[in-house]
């Protein structure tokens, strides 16, 4: 098995580290390290470092730290709009999106959407998808954390001026007639993916995105829900972008 990684604000310039707080309390009492074993360290914006356990506190961690390393972004930057569904499925979309590769996650009040984000619910709900996002970039060992956008969730005209400054743009949908298996995909830039709720994209949502330069493809035969359709994209893209 591999080394687990936590995640800190900075790495450490020094030759030691304790660390404490949340992720020292996962480590110590949590996960259980003890003197000896190794662990990796992230910042989440590409710094990596290794460290082995020297002491094991109560809660924390002191360590010993050994290489340093850095993890370019990807490119083309993947980029899911993210329809916001109800109860749990949205923060399970942003769990396994996180652990195929996505960059950014963008919530979208779609028109269809069954449950709408408003004042405190919807910056608990945000917050929820953050930390979401963070555990399962520890899952996967990711040296970059993906972004969540919005604040607390984007509206379909600014979501329609993101499409507009992507370098490529595509909304899933069940009527389209292209695949996004074999369409063109930039080489740098940014792809924005438009994942609608679960009742689907509204006529005037997809007109609105189609006019800012997306283009509709599907995935195949099937019609996935809302939690899975943005994974089994980003599979695809990053298959055909040699991320796989």
């Amino acid at each position: 098995m591999s080394a687990p990684l936590f995640l800190v604000e900075a790495l450490p310039t020094g030759d030691s580290l304790v660390l404490d707080g949340p992720e020292g309390h996962h480590a110590a009492t949590v996960q259980r390290l003890r003197v000896g074993e190794e662990l990796l360290l992230a910042d989440g914006r590409g710094g990596t470092a290794t460290a082995v356990v020297t002491v094991v506190g109560r809660g924390t961690l002191e360590l010993a730290i050994g290489s340093r390393g850095y993890v370019d972004a990807d490119v083309p930057r993947l980029v899911v709009v993210q329809g916001i569904a109800k109860g749990d499925r949205g923060e399970l979309a942003v769990q396994a999106m996180t652990e195929v590769g996505v960059d950014e996650i963008v919530p979208w009040a779609a028109s269809r959407s069954v449950t709408q984000w408003r004042g405190d619910r919807g910056v608990r709900a945000r917050e929820k998808w953050v930390a979401t996002a963070r555990e399962a970039a520890k899952q996967a060992r990711r040296a970059w954390l993906p972004v969540v956008a919005g604040a607390p969730d984007e509206s379909t005209v600014t979501v329609a001026r993101r499409i507009a400054g992507a370098r490529a743009a595509f909304v899933l949908h069940e009527e389209a007639q292209e695949r996004l298996t074999s369409v063109e995909l930039p080489e740098s830039g940014e792809i924005v993916l438009v994942v609608g709720p679960e009742g689907g994209i509204a006529p005037a949502e997809l007109t609105a995105f189609t006019e800012a330069g997306a283009t509709p493809v599907r995935l195949g035969p099937t019609v996935l829900r809302t939690s899975t359709a943005g994974v089994a994209a980003l599979t695809v893209l990053a298959t055909r972008l040699s991320r796989w």
